[in-house]
């Protein structure tokens, strides 16, 4: 098959181990892609809930997928979140291609973007990390439910229903706290001189310009393969969100994009990629 050539591939919120991670979709996409990066920004193992008794095949062959890209040259950067934060203690830890850090900081095409997963805005976590953890529990059965319902629904010819986001848009207090979410990693970004901020933890896909009087950043988010099925993709100097229920059956998504294109930014991103590589096969080998 053949596959998608992008530079980056962000994914976070995976949760294997859970009920309610979508790995045989997961597994589809990234056999579709082939990037140069591949960020896993947090929450991709899930430590809170791991458990013996639930850890289908279909999320290792997730973990050996990933694996398998960092050793065939992909450069992977696991990001530790909340949930798999026990590997925090190994952070800045290099096993070949594969990166275990706490933030990372890009250069691409003379911006800088800023990758965390989101977790340290999160009071509750911070101050009460077993009412976190009890509301991810509580939040795995809601999933589980679900899933029944909509197996029901499917089964007699119904749309699919998500009970948790009909919940989280019914509380004030869950809109209000995705908001201050959004405004304090834009703020915080901004300050700190980073054209884009890249997070997870609130499994909310977006992609949003902020402009405020201080400055100009633009904030992504990456969702999670537990509902939305997303991830963030990097290619031609612009950010995408790769929804799969969608874009699964648009193979060519990618191509519709570029007619959207400034012709003369499309020519000169090739043009600029092809002198790179030429520059480095002149340039003579030093001991």
């Amino acid at each position: 098959m053949k596959k998608r050539k992008v530079d980056i591939t962000v994914i976070s919120d995976v949760h294997l181990g859970t009920y309610g991670c979508h790995a045989d979709e997961l597994l589809i996409y990234l056999n579709s892609i082939q990037p140069k990066q591949l960020i896993l920004n947090g929450d991709i193992i899930d430590m809170w809930q791991f458990s013996k008794r639930y850890f289908p095949a279909a999320h290792m062959k997730v973990v050996r997928k990933i694996i398998s890209m960092a050793s065939k040259g992909i450069d992977v950067f696991y990001i530790t979140g909340n949930h798999d934060e026990m590997l925090r203690k190994f952070s800045d830890t290099d096993i070949g291609k594969l990166h275990i850090v706490n933030k990372l900081v890009l250069q691409l095409d003379g911006k800088k973007a800023w990758f965390f997963h989101g977790d340290v805005f999160d009071l509750s976590i911070q101050n009460m990390k077993w009412l976190a953890k009890l509301g991810g529990y509580g939040y795995n059965v809601l999933i589980l439910i679900n899933r029944i319902t909509n197996w029901g629904l499917t089964r007699l010819g119904k749309e699919k229903y998500s009970l948790s986001k009909k919940i989280k848009n019914g509380f004030k207090g869950a809109v209000r706290y995705v908001s201050d979410f959004e405004k304090t990693a834009v703020d915080l970004a901004i300050e700190k001189g980073y054209d884009y901020v890249i997070c997870g933890h609130i499994h909310q896909p977006k992609k949003e310009i902020v402009v405020s009087k201080k400055g100009r950043c633009t904030y992504l988010n990456s969702g999670d393969w537990v509902e939305n099925l997303t991830a963030l993709e990097y290619s031609f100097k612009r950010w995408k969100i790769y929804r799969y229920n969608h874009d699964r059956l648009s193979p060519f998504f990618a191509d519709e994009e570029l007619k959207h294109m400034d012709i003369h930014e499309l020519i000169a991103s090739i043009t600029s990629g092809k002198e790179k590589a030429n520059k480095e096969e002149e340039e003579p080998l030093v001991d």
